[in-house]
């Protein structure tokens, strides 16, 4: 164990006096999330590591064993995840050394996490950025689940992450983080389904307060964003495309990588246009940058079907601090990763293709985004992930 480790563990055993998990209704943040390790709410098969406490989410590391499966699933109400794989069939992987998990195959990796969770506390997933900006479609399954991503309160089990990379083969390892892990507080009266997200009325309030974006702000059951489609770079370029045919990623890898061997760069056409092709994977940027204010987090969410045929942004927690400048004006743009469906489809400079959901956190993070340990977003115009260089 190294000395920042060790001194967060020394940090969470002298947590707060009773080891409170707090009393009111929201996201927990960071300081509170090692509460619950403390109070053995999350537990691990090895010690954790600092760099695993975001500002208002947890990331989460894969275990020892993969198992290639057929097929996606949900084990359902009555099923375990091992009782279900032994009906999809299975190939059973070893992560100690490293593996590589192939492009268009589904895996399912027990977690080294898991939870014991009170039924006043639930959970939502989401793969972390890094995962997402290299197609790696993440999705968090528990034990007797009906959906993907969320844990009910209540929940006392282990964690599986199912893997399916779609653009690059990856290489992962025990250890390696591809997604993470935010916890919902409610009181014995809420709906275990409540909805804490803020309506457009607090965010045109919270807005006029502190600016949310630059520019003009539109609200429609969340703040939208439009897509950047010109430059004001010297090289003209407005977003990547994935590159089909390609050498392996180690995800845990930084800097390591030309980006010109994996991606293909897009510059702005005369018409500030740009054509979708079907099945392709493309890294764009929002027209707007935003700003996360140290009392809220968001998340995007999928675009809407009637949107456009396609899918943006696998990766959708941002934390309280992004895209903060000491000038107090939004400094970061949202990356979005973008995957076409089965017909082309036309872009235009500014069209709405994401939108932010905004929600409370119990009580501002110790640490925000962009001070913590592996913020490696902050301040981002276009950018592809951490693996490449550049």
């Amino acid at each position: 164990m190294n000395q920042v480790d060790a001194h967060l563990l020394e940090t969470i055993g002298k947590a707060l006096p009773t080891a409170d998990i707090g009393s009111q209704t929201g996201l927990l943040p960071r300081q509170r999330i090692q509460t619950l390790v403390h109070r053995k709410m999350i537990q691990a098969v090895c010690d954790f590591e600092a760099t695993q406490f975001q500002p208002a989410s947890l990331d989460l590391r894969l275990g020892r064993k993969a198992y290639r499966a057929r097929a996606s699933f949900l084990p359902g109400r009555a099923r375990t995840v091992h009782e279900q794989l032994r009906d999809v069939s299975f190939v059973e992987m070893d992560l100690e050394d490293g593996a590589v998990l192939e492009r268009g195959c589904v895996y399912i990796v027990e977690l080294q996490e898991s939870l014991r969770l009170p039924l006043s506390i639930a959970a939502a997933a989401n793969p972390k950025s890094s995962a997402g900006r290299l197609d790696v479609f993440t999705r968090l399954i528990t034990d007797r689940s009906e959906i993907f991503d969320h844990v009910e309160g209540g929940y006392e089990g282990p964690l599986y992450a199912e893997i399916s990379p779609r653009t690059f083969p990856v290489k992962v390892r025990r250890g390696s983080r591809l997604n993470q892990i935010r916890f919902r507080r409610r009181n014995p009266n809420q709906d275990a389904h409540a909805d804490f997200k803020l309506d457009d009325k607090d965010l045109r309030v919270r807005h006029e307060r502190s600016a949310l974006v630059d520019g003009v702000a539109a609200f429609r059951n969340g703040l939208l964003l439009g897509v950047n489609l010109e430059s004001d770079q010297p090289n003209g370029v407005i977003g990547y495309r994935a590159q089909r045919y390609t050498d392996i990623i180690d995800v845990d890898r930084v800097a390591a990588y030309r980006a010109e061997d994996f991606w293909e760069p897009l510059t702005a056409s005369p018409g500030g246009g740009l054509i979708l092709d079907p099945n392709q994977f493309y890294i764009l940027a929002s027209k707007e940058r935003v700003h996360i204010p140290p009392d809220l987090a968001a998340e995007m969410v999928p675009i809407d079907p009637m949107m456009g045929e396609f899918r943006v942004h696998y990766a959708g927690f941002f934390d309280p601090g992004f895209g903060y400048t000491e000038e107090g004006r939004p400094g970061s743009r949202a990356v979005l990763e973008v995957r076409s469906h089965e017909v082309p489809f036309y872009l235009s400079h500014g069209q709405l293709i994401g939108r932010l959901v905004f929600e409370k956190i119990t009580e501002p993070p110790d640490v925000l985004y962009g001070h913590s340990l592996g913020s490696n977003y902050q301040g981002q115009d276009l950018k592809l992930s951490k693996h490449f260089v550049g």
